[in-house]
């Protein structure tokens, strides 16, 4: 018979209970799983079950959490993030939540890029917490991350980026993603790849600020390699300052740009 153990399949004899199998599987789990709900009691497994064994604060094997995503986007799909690096050029509102979304979905690497350090003022939108104030972002995001993936290989540079060192920074990425909240910074970072670099592709977002309709953030091909994300519009000034819900759908926009190009949706 059939079932699936922390999203694998695995054969079982008939008349296996979820506890039976918890005791040569994972006896120390505290929370068991099945077909979805947490059990106190036990049950007898049927073919094609699902059984997830728990330990409170145990980090899974790099294996059985790539089996987990592999699980919920098919293992062609994991296969080609995996071996994507992604460079992201600063880690405010938007890179901070590009590069979790990115985590998440088990993207092989990430080249974070950002002077700054996180401020009071950065917690109403980016992916930063309390414990985090006055670290520099690039380790603050690397702790976030850990928490949530810790495979992801990271690459901290701790630089601001101009037309000296944008080439040297992003040579070994396959996309960059503009994150800046400063025009200049957006213009040469995406000029420069446009001019020196048109191996990469690279995503860029402009026009998020405020509490406008949400629909009105969109993905732009301009170019074969340059993509553009927002409204075109609604940038940061006074009386419309930047929120975490259009700035992270700007974000999640320019993830899934990440992910569309990887697939080969472009």
């Amino acid at each position: 018979m059939n079932i699936y153990v922390n999203e694998r399949k695995t054969e079982v004899k008939q008349g296996t209970s979820a506890f039976q199998l918890k005791e040569t599987v994972k006896k120390n789990a505290d929370v068991t799983v099945f077909n979805g709900f947490i059990i106190k009691q036990d049950y007898e497994l049927k073919e094609n079950d699902t059984v997830i064994f728990i330990k409170k604060g145990e980090i899974p094997k790099q294996e059985d959490l790539e089996a987990a995503l592999v699980s919920r986007h098919t293992p062609f799909v994991h296969e080609k993030i995996k071996k994507i690096t992604v460079g992201i050029a600063g880690l405010g509102g938007l890179g901070s939540n590009v590069a979790l979304s990115l985590a998440r979905i088990g993207i092989g690497k990430l080249v974070l890029v950002d002077f700054d350090v996180v401020e009071p003022s950065n917690l109403n939108r980016q992916q930063y917490f309390l414990k985090h104030l006055g670290m520099r972002k690039t380790e603050a995001l690397d702790d976030v991350i850990k928490n949530c993936n810790p495979f992801v290989k990271i690459e901290k540079r701790d630089v601001f980026l101009d037309e000296t060192n944008i080439e040297d920074t992003f040579k070994d990425v396959d996309i960059i993603v503009e994150a800046f909240d400063n025009a200049v910074s957006k213009s040469v970072l995406v000029n420069t790849v446009l001019s020196k670099m048109s191996d990469k592709k690279i995503i860029s977002a402009s026009g998020m600020a405020g509490y406008f309709s949400s629909n009105t953030i969109i993905t732009k091909k301009i170019r074969d390699n340059f993509y553009l994300i927002g409204d075109g519009e609604n940038e940061a000034k006074p009386g419309c300052g930047l929120m975490a819900p259009r700035v992270a759908i700007a974000a999640n926009h320019e993830a899934n740009a990440v992910l569309r190009i990887i697939l080969g949706e472009e």
